[in-house]
């Protein structure tokens, strides 16, 4: 029996890799592949996704209806601030400008000038006229030298008549010149007269060269420039102007509204009004009523209600829109049985299908809400059904808003 001895051989046959294990393989490594492909794709999407802005939207708080009125709302009616002094300031003659004196937004006081025509023409006939009244007045002093002169002659020809030295002639010719040079001073004043009557009123024609504030108030427009002619009345087709500057009595502001005549029963003089500017929705205006104009328009239906505001305010501009409730006389009840509606913006509230529905913000997200509506309180919206006091609402944002979109508050 033979005996093997030394190192065993290796078998390196068991290391070949078989086609059906390398093709495995292959499979295995680009399935992995791919897989991490779509995961990088997915993330870069989702990290664009949550890089994107966010659309930002408005909200408004629901607050109690109960607790937002002490009296009852009548009617609503839209219009808006008008001062009871404006004007617009004009030259009383046509002139050219040569100097401005203000901006807009100044404040001026009664008296104070605003601008300057060019007045060279006016202090020329200024000037004429008081040289003639310095012609006259020097007329006059000579001529009352001469009469003196010839009343002395008068006197001793009267005197030489008497004691027969001197004819009658001679009396009659000194009584004459006499008299004539009283004349001639009589006529001296009178055309001095005349001419200080024409010394004044080319004073007011340099006066007329100037502009200036006709009461206290704010400059809103300036309507001229130095070099541009300016007229009270229009001409030259339109390239004149006809006012310098309008002026507004701030202190005088007060709101204008149009109110439907079907209703103008509901609103007397005195009574208690709320008024919103469209600008400061969220601030309410005390204001009373003024007057009611004695006309209605019949192209429109409607009936001119001033407004007289309560206290002013500097944040209160002219023209600026408003929308005004008209109150009741007599307070609620304090007794009155309690309600569940709340107050939301009128702008909060959409209307689908005759359905009217909200968006509430919960989280970030917009969630669709169905509401019942009850009165109109100016700008806002009671809702009797669909929403609690605190609830937040979104009263503006992206025409495609809708339930579940992510967006943020805008700051």
């Amino acid at each position: 029996m033979t005996t093997h001895t030394g190192t065993p051989e290796h078998d390196l046959s068991s290391l070949r890799i078989r086609d059906e294990q390398r093709k495995g393989a292959t499979k295995s490594w680009r399935a992995s592949f791919f897989l991490g492909v779509f995961v990088l794709l997915a993330g870069i999407a989702g990290g664009v996704h949550l890089l994107k802005p966010r659309p930002e939207v408005e909200v408004a708080v629901a607050r109690s209806a109960a607790a937002s009125k002490s009296r009852e709302a009548l009617l609503d009616a839209s219009g808006y601030v008008t001062p009871q002094r404006r004007a617009t300031i004009a030259a009383k003659i046509t002139g050219r400008v040569t100097g401005v004196l203000f901006d807009e937004g100044a404040h001026v006081q009664a008296g104070q000038l605003l601008a300057t025509l060019d007045n060279s023409d006016a202090l020329k006939a200024l000037d004429t006229a008081k040289a003639d009244r310095d012609s006259s007045q020097a007329a006059i002093e000579d001529y009352q030298v001469q009469l003196k002169n010839a009343r002395l002659l008068l006197r001793r020809t009267q005197e030489l008549q008497k004691a027969g030295v001197a004819t009658q002639e001679q009396l009659d010719n000194a009584q004459t010149s006499a008299d004539s040079l009283a004349a001639k001073i009589d006529l001296a004043e009178t055309q001095a007269k005349a001419s200080e009557t024409r010394i004044q009123e080319a004073q007011q024609a340099v006066n007329n060269c100037t502009i200036r504030a006709p009461f206290d108030g704010i400059v809103v427009s300036k309507d001229a420039q130095v070099g541009e002619m300016v007229s009270p009345v229009s001409a030259g087709g339109g390239f004149t102007r006809t006012g310098i500057a309008t002026i507004v009595d701030m202190t005088s502001n007060e709101i204008e509204v149009d109110v439907n005549e079907a209703y103008i029963a509901r609103v007397r003089p005195g009574q208690q009004i709320t008024a919103v500017l469209d600008a400061y929705p969220d601030w309410k205006i005390p204001g009373r009523v003024r007057t009611i104009i004695p006309s209605a328009d019949r192209q429109k239906a409607t009936v001119k209600v001033r407004i007289a505001f309560v206290k002013l305010d500097p944040r209160i501009l002219p023209d600026m829109g408003v929308k005004v409730t008209f109150l009741s006389e007599e307070p609620l009840q304090a007794n009155a049985a309690p309600t569940s509606a709340v107050l939301i913006p009128q702008n909060a509230v959409h209307d689908d299908g005759g359905q009217k529905v909200v968006f509430l913000l919960k989280a970030n997200t917009p969630e669709r809400r169905a509401i019942s509506v009850g009165s109109s309180r100016g700008p806002e919206a009671e809702v009797v059904a669909g929403l609690v006091v605190g609830d937040t609402v979104i009263v503006s944002g992206p025409g495609n808003l809708h339930a579940g979109q992510a967006v943020q508050i805008k700051r």
